[in-house]
């Protein structure tokens, strides 16, 4: 009995594909995931540098608009 060279090459390339590809190691449960990003990006304060001016603003207009209800109440209003 022969054996088709074709085949048992195949064969033999097919178990050691196999054999190679393993599992990636499951991260230990104790420790948080170690994040990829050390600090923020260029895009990331790019996008919230805005939105903190934004929220000092609104800040800024709320207390004085406070002041300003204060100031008509005082006034007699």
């Amino acid at each position: 009995m022969r054996v088709n060279p074709t085949i048992l090459l195949s064969s033999c390339a097919a178990i050691v594909l196999l054999a190679a590809c393993n599992r990636p190691p499951v991260p230990e449960p104790d420790q948080p995931p170690v994040p990829k990003a050390a600090g923020q990006s260029a895009a990331s304060r790019a996008l919230h540098e805005p939105l903190d001016r934004a929220k000092a603003v609104e800040d800024a207009t709320l207390k004085a608009a406070e002041a300003q209800r204060q100031a008509i109440e005082a006034a007699g209003g």
